[in-house]
């Protein structure tokens, strides 16, 4: 006879629990912040929406030495700039550098 009633007993707790969860956390919701309103949401800038710039880098030159330079010596003193090319540079014809990208890659 115990068998049968511990599970729905337990069940019975889970459900209560379950149910406490939900009224507590409606409670906390109606405790926070309120939902801004629409004439409070973000608005587009006056010239519009703002565009991508995309434009390709590449890296300045490691500086000549007579000594091999180590990594942590190169970290961070390098830059970059503006490149002349406007085409994406690519690795190989079809290809785009990238490994396992889940195409069919450069055939």
């Amino acid at each position: 006879m115990l068998g049968g009633i511990a599970p729905f007993i337990v069940g019975v707790v889970v459900v209560a629990l379950l149910i406490g969860a939900v009224f507590l956390d409606a409670r906390r919701r109606a405790r926070g912040p309120r939902r801004p309103l629409p004439e409070e949401q973000p608005r587009l800038p006056e010239g519009g929406p703002v565009h991508e710039e995309l434009e390709n880098r590449e890296p300045d030159e490691i500086p000549k030495s007579d000594l091999r330079l180590l990594p942590y010596q190169v970290h961070g003193n390098l830059g970059s700039r503006p490149s002349q090319e406007k085409k994406r540079p690519r690795w190989s014809k079809g290809g785009s550098g990238s490994f396992g990208s889940g195409g069919l890659g450069a055939h």
